[in-house]
């Protein structure tokens, strides 16, 4: 079966199941575009439906192209092989604004994508395969060795036994960096076309091929392939499914705290003051991070921390290997062990909410 037809098939069987949904009735937020994205990616994460209608409503309105293109994004980061299904009804419904006004509008369409994505189990393997690749200090001479390499040297890598951030680096040069860049990475032009047709020719699922060659297609995201990297890894056995331990999480008028993180202004003004306390999380930044990386490097914490947790977490050893590998090694050279001051933020939460409260 090739692209088109599958892609056929996965727009019927979304047309069928709006059948079903009736969209909900939701006011849009006064917020900015950046916070209502944070908003409704870290909603769906922690199963807030209503924190993630609210979301969405505000984001068609605001920006309807930018609500679609996120929507994929957290299919293939937060959901990604944990449930394959939801992550192709968001890649059917992202056919083009003609087509979803034939099968019931931006809003019955986009709301019901919402609450499945929302209902979903979460997996965040994807993202975390990425950050080690593009982070983790081990991997700092392949970085920058694989960008001379030739396609088929790097596809046969992809292929190989090795280790699974080596062979993600090779799948992200072959795609090409031009397309889905990184600051860790030069640039070199990709051939996304031959990767997707060797990962169909390596014996990948070709229907799972098919949904992330056109979510790269629509979102540039590197992401995409990774999932099908990593389905193929996935143990046959039932995965263990829990719920991540949540910090405390008070409401500032309409929204609640862990909507402002390092990706929007208000949350940014929330680090910096912060920063500017006297606790145990400031002291140490101030004393390990110089003051220009500070606010990223609290950001990317704060995300081990908090941003990143999942409701509904579908756990299998690997993802959690690479979770770890992530959280604790990944932190920049200020930080070879992430261990200590993850414990510190989590601890001055509370202190941390308290400026969040400020800023709203």
């Amino acid at each position: 079966m090739n692209g088109p037809e599958t892609l056929a098939i996965l727009r019927d069987e979304l047309v069928q199941q709006l059948v079903h949904h009736e969209p909900p009735v939701a006011d849009p937020l006064d917020i900015s575009p950046w916070l209502a994205m944070a908003l409704l990616q870290k909603a769906i994460r922690r199963g807030h439906r209503q924190f993630a209608v609210q979301a969405a409503a505000t984001l068609i309105r605001q920006s309807g192209d930018g609500f679609w293109r996120r929507c994929a994004v957290i299919a293939f980061e937060d959901v990604g092989v944990a449930d394959p299904n939801t992550v192709s009804l968001v890649v059917a419904a992202l056919a083009g604004k003609t087509f979803r006004a034939k099968i019931g509008g931006e809003w019955a369409v986009g709301s019901f994508i919402v609450e499945r994505l929302v209902k979903a189990p979460k997996c965040r393997s994807a993202d975390d395969l990425l950050m080690l690749a593009e982070r983790h200090p081990a991997y700092e001479q392949l970085r920058l060795g694989l960008t001379y390499g030739a396609i088929p040297e790097l596809l046969a890598l992809v292929r190989s036994n090795a280790p699974l951030p080596k062979r993600a680096l090779a799948l992200w040069y072959a795609i090409g960096t031009d397309r889905c860049p990184s600051p860790q990475l030069r640039t070199r032009k990709g051939s996304p076309q031959i990767v997707f047709d060797d990962l169909c020719e390596a014996g990948h699922p070709h229907t799972l091929v098919e949904i992330a060659r056109e979510g790269f297609r629509k979102t540039g995201q590197v992401l995409c392939p990774f999932v099908v990297l990593l389905a193929s890894l996935k143990p046959e056995q039932p995965a263990l499914m829990e719920d991540d331990d949540f910090p405390a999480e008070p409401m500032f008028g309409a929204l609640p705290s862990w909507a402002l993180d390092v990706y929007s202004r208000e949350g940014q003004q929330a680090l910096r003051r912060f920063l500017g306390r006297d606790c145990n999380t400031a002291r140490w930044v101030r004393r390990h991070v110089p003051p220009a990386q500070r606010i990223k490097f609290l950001g990317d914490i704060l995300f081990a921390v908090e941003g990143g947790l999942l409701r509904n977490h579908y756990r299998w050893p690997l993802a959690d290997e690479l979770r770890r590998s992530w959280a604790i090694e990944c932190q920049g050279p200020h930080c070879t062990d992430a261990t200590e001051i993850i414990a510190l933020l989590r601890a001055d939460i509370p202190l941390l909410n308290e400026e969040r409260g400020h800023v709203l």
